[in-house]
């Protein structure tokens, strides 16, 4: 890959710089970039030219960071990977190599040392608690699901599983019956781990009643493992879930008089270790593989190098355990940083939770989505003039674009001195195209660079590369954290059609962005699919239809996505009405209350709009896209594939959809 040019047509932002890196030249990164001059006998002089090298000898570059990384394994690779292979080969990464995801993670586990700060809901009884890794039992070597808020559990479940090479995969408990069957139903688990309620906004919810319909949905399951959360289990009543016990009898079971040792089971890189849904488009979420090495390898280049993490950091990213971030933020261990579970609202009972755990815990990196920094500045909070923040030296932002107006309220009213890095990849790829990096200036409105490894470019239509120009996201030579395949997809047509039908042998990943040839910083464009993203919050209108077209009044719906100009998203619904039935707001709170229930509150649609028709292919297929392009006011072309074109004009100039 050829280094691109250093001009380009199209809109640039204006290259304010609001942080510099420290001239001493000392992060992790400069001494990546040395290590690798040496002995390579090359002459990186700035993370331009170790970025190049990186995607132009990318087997290279892996063997070079594996070294520098200090992955533990059992056996060293014989090959890094067959460079003849494209991305869409999916090619096997570091063959022969044996490891263990759980080991390297508990690789810096001292009796000394905190590994997890674990905090709730400010409101609950519980307060603070330090965690040392215990020895602890391992489940039963079966497929396991997690229906788990972000707590210790979840996260020694979590190594538990992957210390004997078997597979995790998870949703919080914020997702109602149908977003979990959707999900786990398509790989019927053995054995789900869960809790009888968990508290939010300082009120308590019970878990078992949604508990008792999800079991009653994977008639596959053998075993449910309850954890007392928030009752004691004298207080729990697990007798209408079929095949249920607590924790502590369950653990119990076959351990005998000792508890057993962990051991930690060597495994091929390409072993599967998590698989993560994606949002459900078009049908079912895709069930995605993520492998245990690709997986371990990609977060520690992400934490040691563009994050320069070491074992004095501690970090929190504010997530629940479905989303990639969880995932993300607990490979930090590795590194011997220290990590914080919060499971609470980042809201109540003040805004300033967040910034309380910081001075409390002595917080250095915290992770949050764009829209909670946006709701700051709303609030009018100002954290610099009410907490210390000593400690923090960077705050990172995904789940949307990061908004230019955020970048000068970071630096005016949090900290002026903060690393404010805004990092985008997504759950396909478990891990980030872009991101922070602690070698680059930050510029307002921009992500700093691509990341090491990542051959990502921005593509037009006719699959030319753009630069200063907006283009669809694709990566054109492989990386590691690939998912190995789909979930029940053995011949392979889900996951090709997923990343390769729209440029034959390179990845497009549903996203449209600029590349600034000036910075090399990064400016995200949002969807360039149907997937919904309000807030952060990524998932399909599938999953919205299968609610709302069950309501005997709708005959049909559609649900797109609308921006306005600071890239933010909202999401409208249109119902078209069942013969006989009229549009009334008894019938909007009902659908509004139901997809509450059955999803969450975050799939809520802002808007619930009523429609006369609604669009559909010549082969029966919802058109949302070109839905979308008309509400943006943009003109729909090549109307001769759709079998009802006049309802595209339907979606014109509505009132209710200006001013947004």
């Amino acid at each position: 890959m050829s280094k691109e040019p250093r001009s380009g047509r199209g809109e640039i932002l204006e290259c304010q710089v609001m942080w510099e890196p420290d001239s001493k030249k000392n992060t992790l990164m400069d001494r990546f970039r040395a290590a690798v001059s040496a002995a390579c006998g090359l002459a990186l002089e700035n993370y331009g030219d170790l970025y190049h090298w990186s995607v132009e000898s990318y087997s290279d570059f892996w063997a070079e960071f594996w070294k520098f990384s200090g992955i533990v394994c059992s056996r060293t690779y014989d090959e890094v990977v067959d460079t003849s292979k494209g991305v869409a080969d999916v090619p096997e990464w570091f063959k022969g190599s044996r490891l263990n995801y759980a080991e390297n993670l508990l690789l810096h586990k001292e009796n000394d040392r905190v590994a997890l700060y674990v905090a709730r809901d400010p409101q609950h009884r519980a307060g603070l608690t330090t965690v040392n890794f215990r020895t602890f039992s391992p489940p039963q070597k079966e497929p396991h699901t997690r229906y788990l808020p972000n707590g210790v559990h979840a996260v020694e479940a979590m190594l538990a599983t992957a210390s004997i090479g078997a597979i995790w995969s998870a949703t919080s408990p914020d997702f109602g019956m149908n977003g979990v069957l959707d999900r786990f139903s398509q790989i019927q688990p053995k054995l789900m781990f869960s809790v009888e309620a968990v508290v939010y906004n300082g009120k308590e919810h019970g878990h078992m009643h949604k508990l008792q319909q999800v079991v009653k949905g994977l008639p596959d399951l053998k075993r449910v493992v309850v954890i007392p959360y928030i009752a004691s289990r004298e207080n729990i009543d697990i007798s209408k879930i079929p095949n249920s016990v607590f924790l502590d009898d369950f653990l119990a079971t076959g351990r005998g008089e000792q508890v057993p040792q962990l051991e930690f089971e060597q495994l091929p890189f390409s072993h599967p270790l998590f698989i993560m849904f994606s949002s459900g488009t078009t049908g079912a979420p895709k069930c995605m593989v993520h492998s245990a090495g690709g997986t371990l390898i990609q977060h520690l280049k992400e934490h040691v190098l563009h994050g320069n993490m070491t074992s004095s950091d501690i970090i929190l990213y504010y997530s629940t355990v479905g989303w990639m971030m969880w995932n993300w933020m607990v490979s930090a261990l590795a590194t011997g940083a220290a990590v914080v579970l919060y499971d609470g609202s980042p809201l109540v009972p003040t805004p300033n939770v967040l910034w309380d755990l910081v001075d409390r815990i002595g917080i250095t990196i915290l992770g949050t989505g764009a829209k909670w920094l946006s709701v700051l500045e709303e609030r009018n909070m100002k954290p610099v003039e009410t907490h210390s923040l000593q400690t923090l030296h960077t705050i990172l932002s995904t789940g949307s674009p990061l908004k230019a107006q955020s970048y000068e309220y970071v630096y005016r009213c949090i900290k002026s001195s903060v690393l404010l890095g805004s990092i985008s990849g997504g759950t396909d790829i478990i891990s980030c195209f872009m991101g922070q990096n602690p070698s680059l200036p930050v510029y307002k409105g921009e992500i700093q660079a691509r990341n090491l490894g990542m051959a990502v470019e921005a593509w037009d239509e006719e699959g030319r590369a753009v630069w200063g120009e907006s283009g669809e996201l694709v990566c054109v030579k492989p990386f590691p954290c690939q998912p190995t395949h789909f979930w029940n997809d053995e011949s392979g047509t889900k996951y090709r059609k997923a990343y390769f039908s729209k440029f034959p042998g390179v990845w497009a990943h549903g996203d449209y962005c600029r590349i600034n040839p000036k910075t090399g910083g990064i400016v995200m464009l949002g969807r360039s699919d149907g997937t919904l993203n309000p807030n952060g919050v990524r998932f399909g209108s599938s999953e919205i239809y299968n609610i709302v077209e069950a309501f005997e009044e709708v005959e049909d719906s559609l649900c797109v996505p609308q921006y306005n100009k600071d890239g933010e998203e909202r999401v409208v619904l249109f119902l078209k009405m069942a013969p006989g039935h009229t549009f009334q707001p008894d019938l909007v709170k009902r659908i509004q209350n139901t997809i509450r229930i059955g999803l969450s509150s975050r799939h809520v649609p802002s808007l619930i709009l009523k429609t006369e028709g609604i669009p559909y292919t010549l082969n029966g297929k919802k058109v949302e896209v070109a839905v979308k392009q008309v509400i943006a006011g943009k003109a729909v072309e090549h109307r001769g594939s759709f079998s009802n074109p006049e309802t595209l004009d339907l979606y014109q100039h509505i009132p209710e959809l200006q001013g947004f």
